[in-house]
């Protein structure tokens, strides 16, 4: 039909790539369910709409630096009773994102700290919240890569910026001085105005170990611990029932 042609062309000539996709299909079911004009306009900017929201969240997941994609759907709850799962899901909704509030993952290696952490970064994306996701070895090596090259300034304010920054494994080891004043820079800037979530082996109480600086350190962990929610996850890990069981001859 040539004004289905034109009409891809000018579709196209626009990027509007959701609409022209499902154009054929869109017809196809106007014409079989005698749809309003005002039904079938609704539908296509709808498809339009899905496409752009679809394109979007690929985006930030991209940019968050995740890397493998860890979401609740996949998350076995069951593994770890420790775990409430409906104060997770209270957090997937991403309210504390808009309160600019914090969320700490406490517990032993393997008991589902980064799954979950990876999971709320995601549901974030999905609610169009912008992302940034490192472990402790690769922010502070990120922010001497940048300095290096003269673009620290740049690297840390977008993490300022940033909605949501996930620093897993945090507290792994000491850092320097200069390193603790880069965190405090980043830390003090977001302040009751953007999240973090972090995810540590080490009790709250053995974080001031790593920094330097006592005064530095407080000042820290008094910005960071406030307006947070502290999650305590216990047992052993997820890891040992992925091992292979060896039966005697």
């Amino acid at each position: 039909m040539p004004q289905t042609a034109q009409l891809k062309t000018q579709l196209k000539a626009l990027k509007l790539s959701g609409m022209l996709d499902n154009l054929d299909l869109r017809l196809l079911e106007a014409q079989q369910n005698q749809l309003a004009y005002s039904e079938f306009l609704s539908m296509i900017l709808t498809d339009e709409i899905e496409t752009r929201n679809m394109r979007k969240v690929k985006r930030l997941l991209i940019q968050s630096g995740m890397g493998s994609e860890k979401t609740l759907e996949t998350f076995d709850f069951s593994f770890n009773p420790s775990i409430n799962a409906a104060y997770i899901r209270e957090l997937a909704t991403c309210h504390f994102i808009e309160r600019g509030e914090g969320v700490f993952f406490i517990g032993p290696t393997g008991t589902g700290k980064t799954h979950l952490s990876k999971a709320l970064c995601h549901q974030a994306c999905r609610k169009h919240f912008s992302t940034a996701f490192y472990s402790f070895h690769r922010f502070f090596n990120e922010l001497e890569k940048a300095e290096l090259k003269n673009q620290l300034a740049t690297l840390i304010k977008k993490l300022i910026k940033v909605d949501l920054l996930v620093i897993d494994d945090f507290a792994f080891k000491k850092i320097d001085a200069k390193s603790s004043e880069y965190l405090y820079t980043i830390v003090d800037a977001r302040y009751a105005v953007k999240s973090i979530i972090l995810t540590s082996n080490r009790a709250i109480t053995d974080w001031q170990a790593v920094f330097p600086d006592p005064l530095v350190a407080n000042a820290i962990m008094d910005r960071i611990a406030h307006h947070s929610y502290q999650i305590i996850i216990k047992g052993e890990s997820y890891r040992k029932n992925l091992l292979p069981k060896f039966q005697n001859a």
